[in-house]
């Protein structure tokens, strides 16, 4: 299981949304080899003055944080191709690698519920240990 939440100003963000979504889907379908039904994205498109940033280092107005939430397991090869996949395909929608933060937060699956189960009881259709 992973979610996806991505945070940027919204004259910015709200305008490549769809596109967005599919570069990230398409890096963790490659990267931890999700099945390409397997999509929870979340956008939170802010107003300038409520989304402060960090200055200077090549950062623009385009500037983007991507947080992943997902289920302890992956490899740190898997974990640091997700994040060399993003950095390289997000520029398609005009977003610099200057432009973009990514954290990935692992949990145990008994941390989540997942469809009135807790994610250790669940049966999921791919691998975690990837």
């Amino acid at each position: 299981m992973a979610q996806v939440k991505i945070y940027g100003i919204a004259e910015v963000l709200n305008p490549v949304k769809a596109e967005m979504s599919n570069v990230i889907h398409s890096c963790v379908v490659d990267a931890l080899q999700f099945p390409a039904d397997k999509r929870a994205h979340r956008f939170f498109p802010m107003d300038a003055a409520d989304f402060l940033m960090p200055q200077g280092q090549g950062r623009s107005e385009r500037y983007t944080i991507i947080e992943i939430s997902m289920f302890e397991g992956r490899s740190v090869d898997a974990r640091k191709h997700l994040i060399r996949l993003l950095f390289d395909r997000l520029q398609a929608v005009g977003l610099a690698p200057a432009d973009v933060e990514i954290t990935i937060t692992e949990t145990p699956r008994h941390n989540w519920g997942i469809r009135g189960q807790t994610g250790d009881d669940v049966t999921l259709g791919y691998k975690v240990d990837v």
